[in-house]
């Protein structure tokens, strides 16, 4: 069992309290099977609404799957009570945005997607649906007629 926590670093222009909004929003995470080492093709999500449970009774995790490789259980949790906001205050550094504990099922990557929210800096104008897949975003504030962005998205995994 170990937690690994995703850290996100961009540059915040006029924006802060950027965040994954909603149960229903997509973690977009490559994984690992911690046994034999086999990595997902494909993007596959996580999300706080979903549910399955483990084998032999042990409660529930958010994903539940079995390595096509070695055929072992694994899983992964989003632990919901880690996933924070990045700040006007976090531009250009690497802030840890949400923990995962990892039972066998270890993420490698991450692609932001769509679905994240932000609000303006001074004006605290809600932004809603941000879509960070090309790593930059940008609009306008207008009730202070200024230029916001999010740009240079980047991420790296800590153990925690």
């Amino acid at each position: 069992l170990q937690r690994i926590g995703l850290q996100l670093r961009a540059t915040l222009e006029n924006i802060t309290r950027l965040r994954a909004e909603g149960e229903d929003f997509r973690w977009y995470l490559k994984l690992k099977c911690g046994n034999c080492g086999e990595v997902s093709e494909k993007w596959q999500y996580l999300r706080l609404m979903d549910s399955a449970p483990l084998k032999g009774g042990r409660g529930s995790a958010t994903m539940v799957q079995k390595c096509k490789l070695c055929s072992r259980e694994n899983s992964i949790e989003i632990l919901s009570q880690t996933i924070k906001a990045y700040n006007a205050e976090d531009s250009e550094k690497f802030k840890t945005i949400v923990e995962f504990e990892c039972r066998g099922l270890e993420p490698v990557d991450f692609q932001p997607q769509a679905g994240f929210a932000a609000e303006g800096a001074e004006s605290g104008t809600p932004f809603n649906d941000i879509n960070l897949l090309e790593k930059d975003w940008n609009d306008y504030d207008e009730k202070t007629k200024e230029s916001v962005g999010i740009y240079e998205v980047t991420h790296k995994f800590i153990k925690c």
